[in-house]
């Protein structure tokens, strides 16, 4: 699709190939803020060229959010004049990436992109290997990972390390928490942990579509409801998507219960679902 941008807008060939690589990403809009090109990671030698337009910030969802979500946006898009994106398990394959997870934790700063940001104490972006071949994505950041700035460090955090750790263990499978790399949908921890909003999942989606296009990993586990519809985009809850492989860009895509959900007592059978669901995750990856 052709790449257009409104007037008086500077277009490098250092932008336009970002532009290029989040529209191959299905980002269909890019929003105008008041920061200038320099922030671009890799694009800083020719900022000169580009400063009187200001820079592109991505606003993009994993998967759309219902049409009735009302997400507030800058006043001026570049509109990459993209169709609307494919299904999840029908997307092309993931380009090459050309940031960082360090460019992406830079591009998100102190953010203040949706109201979570008002009662955050730490952006919780992730932890572990950055070359992992196995990536969890859970829903968002509680209290203990606002306070630690770690996803997945509470009661909840301490379940999911014990489950891979002692399944990789009794598989013969020689991998630990510290080998994969686990992250969030929404950075910043909604309030009384309530479930993000669409809203709030779409402008926070855009920095976890960077992060697995820069990890590239094997295979995916979504943690909980949450995460399963943000990646696949469908309405099924966890109990009917649970056990079952979908795909992500073109990456394998298992979906499981999350963790405080096998807390509570009355869940017995869904943590021998659970597990059993990582045992095939684990044996996709490592085998």
């Amino acid at each position: 699709p052709h790449l257009r941008s409104p007037a008086g807008f500077a277009m490098t060939d250092a932008l336009r190939r970002y532009l290029e690589y989040y529209r191959d990403l299905g980002i269909r809009n890019l929003y105008l803020t008041g920061y200038t090109t320099s922030t671009l990671p890799k694009a800083r030698e020719t900022a000169a060229a580009a400063t009187a337009a200001g820079a592109v910030e991505a606003a993009v969802p994993v998967a759309a959010p219902p049409a009735a979500a009302a997400v507030p946006r800058p006043a001026t898009t570049l509109d990459l004049g993209l169709a609307p994106a494919a299904p999840a398990d029908a997307a092309p394959a993931l380009p090459e990436p050309v940031e960082t997870l360090d460019d992406i934790l830079a591009d998100i700063g102190n953010c203040t992109r949706c109201r979570l940001h008002k009662g955050r104490n730490k952006l919780v972006f992730g932890v572990g290997n950055p070359k992992a071949k196995l990536v969890f994505v859970g829903e968002g950041p509680g209290a203990d990972e606002d306070e630690q700035g770690i996803p997945f460090v509470g009661r909840a955090g301490q379940l999911l390390t014990a489950m891979i750790d002692n399944t990789a263990a009794k598989e013969g499978i020689p991998i630990r928490r510290a080998d994969v790399y686990i992250c969030n949908v929404v950075k910043c921890r909604p309030p009384d942990n309530r479930t993000p909003e669409p809203d709030e999942m779409e402008i926070c989606g855009q920095f976890l579509a960077r992060q697995l296009a820069v990890l590239r990993p094997r295979a995916i586990c979504a943690l909980g409801g949450t995460a399963a519809k943000a990646l696949t985009g469908r309405k099924e809850g966890v109990t009917r998507m649970r056990g079952n492989w979908f795909k992500w860009r073109g990456i394998p895509l298992m979906v499981t219960y999350h963790p405080s959900y096998l807390l509570r007592p009355y869940n017995q059978n869904a943590k021998r679902e659970a597990w059993e669901d990582l045992k095939k995750v684990l044996h996709l990856v490592y085998d």
